[in-house]
């Protein structure tokens, strides 16, 4: 859009600049005369003008407008790139407005990456206090056992055994965080190459739902399919790394869920992608921890989480791979009615 501030500017500078040469011109006229001629006030007026006006308006352009316009260029090479606005490219636009609006874009691109610098500081503090804390847990366990064993627990045919399981148990636990985070290293920087093949995603969903069965079992639930998906669906994907995937959420539902409760699973066809949904009825979540579900060791509930075993890294994981696929996935949950999560796969012919 067309702006009036450098023209304006020009002819404000250019009138207090005659007015002041016409004041002398009449002065000087006065004292020599004696008279005040309006003629020649007026002519005098309108040449200090029409001077006054060409020449401020060339020290702008060849001096401060070129500076300016230098400026301009460096502070618009700090911003990224974006495509340019051509709806008014034949109007004129005053350099200095320009250069304004480029700077207090420039401070508030600035302002964004300072606070997301905090932010990741914050995040990366919590995240190591995250990682120390879980490893810490099995290490005392296991310092525990050990330390008993050798101030005679050895000897003691009743808890020798016993402590040496518990503190194997415990190893187990700690690699099978490092297990964890080294896949989430690998997925986040790129380095764990997907084998994409075509394959029966129902089938898979049935398989983990076997597999899942008995330790559903315990608590009550049943696995029920929306459909009996009697024909195959297939899929392009990582076929162990979607197992993953499937176990995990699935396994959350049965966890979380309520006693005789029952765990959902559906397969839907969408344009060119397939949608599998595991609903459960279980105790839901707060919409406040949603956004941050799927953080590494994020928990909801940290108390029973740790109660009901896990890493905390199972979801993180869960949207690497979803993510490392090019797809995506949500949730939709409710305090005491349940939690709904879905994610999207390419579909195959």
């Amino acid at each position: 859009m067309t702006t009036l501030k450098t023209p304006i500017l020009t002819l404000v500078l250019s009138a207090v600049s005659a007015v002041i040469q016409t004041i002398l011109v009449s002065f000087i006229a006065y004292k020599i005369s004696g008279l005040f001629d309006l003629a020649i006030t007026l002519l005098s007026f309108f040449i200090s003008f029409i001077v006054s006006f060409f020449v401020i308006y060339f020290l702008y352009n060849t001096i401060i407008f070129e500076k300016i316009d230098k400026l301009y260029l460096l502070v618009k090479s700090q911003q990224p790139k974006e495509i340019p606005n051509t709806e008014f490219q034949l109007d004129e636009v005053d350099s200095i407005e320009r250069l304004e609006d480029e700077i207090k874009k420039l401070a508030q691109e600035r302002h964004k990456e300072s606070e997301q610098t905090r932010n990741l500081d914050s995040y990366r503090k919590e995240f190591l206090g995250n990682v120390s804390h879980e490893l810490k847990t099995p290490i005392f366990n296991i310092q525990g056992y050990i330390s008993t064993l050798i101030d005679g627990g050895i000897n003691d045919p009743t808890i020798n055994i016993e402590y040496l399981k518990r503190a194997d148990k415990s190893v187990d636990r700690m690699i099978q965080i490092i297990d964890d985070l080294e896949t989430i290293s690998q997925l986040e920087v790129g380095t764990l190459e997907l084998e994409l093949e075509k394959y029966d995603i129902a089938q898979q969903v049935k398989d983990v739902i076997e597999a899942l069965e008995f330790q559903a079992s315990k608590k009550g639930i049943k696995f029920q399919l929306s459909k009996k998906y009697d024909k195959a669906i297939f899929v392009k994907a990582d076929k162990f790394r979607i197992r993953q995937v499937l176990v995990n959420l699935i396994t959350n539902s049965i966890k979380y869920g309520k006693d005789n409760g029952k765990t959902t699973i559906s397969i839907n066809l969408f344009d060119e992608q397939v949608i599998i949904e595991i609903k459960d009825n279980g105790i839901g979540i707060a919409e406040k921890h949603l956004p941050r579900l799927f953080e590494r060791f994020y928990r909801v509930d940290k108390g029973r989480s740790r109660e009901q075993g896990g890493t905390g890294l199972g979801l993180a994981i869960v949207k690497h791979i979803i993510e490392a696929h090019g797809e995506t996935i949500d949730v939709i949950s409710t305090i005491n009615e349940g939690t709904a999560i879905s994610f999207t796969l390419k579909r195959s012919n």
